[in-house]
């Protein structure tokens, strides 16, 4: 795992949007944004408060400077709530994409986090 991840956007004003869906790779999704926010990559935000309209969530995700959406799978829940109140997104991370299966299982497994939030740290340029 790396020692330090930092976005590549350059940015510190990064807003962090992820899938928390009913399956492994949504709660995947929902702990990769955790970490990276403890590593100060970003700040993560309420994907669902966004997809709800909620006009303080949207107004904070509008002021940011750059924007990424951590999805678990194809659905791309995250993504397409960020696209419908019309945030446009910086990166887009697929969970599934980075060689994990969908399953109903909603257990995080450590070794998971760490095999993705490596792949993350790669995408994102560190």
């Amino acid at each position: 795992m790396a020692e330090e991840i930092k976005c590549a956007c350059d940015s510190t004003n990064v807003a962090l949007f992820s899938c928390s869906g009913a399956s492994n790779v949504g709660q995947l999704s929902n702990q990769i944004a955790i970490e990276l926010t403890e590593k100060g990559v970003g700040r993560m935000m309420c994907a669902v408060g966004i997809g709800g309209q909620v006009a303080g969530l949207l107004r904070s995700a509008e002021g940011c400077d750059r924007i990424i959406a951590i999805d678990g799978c194809p659905q791309n829940c995250a993504r397409k709530s960020l696209e419908l109140a019309g945030l446009e997104l910086d990166r887009h991370i697929l969970v599934t994409e980075l060689g994990i299966t969908k399953n109903k299982d909603l257990r995080v497994r450590e070794s998971e986090v760490s095999d993705v939030l490596e792949k993350v740290s790669e995408i994102l340029g560190n």
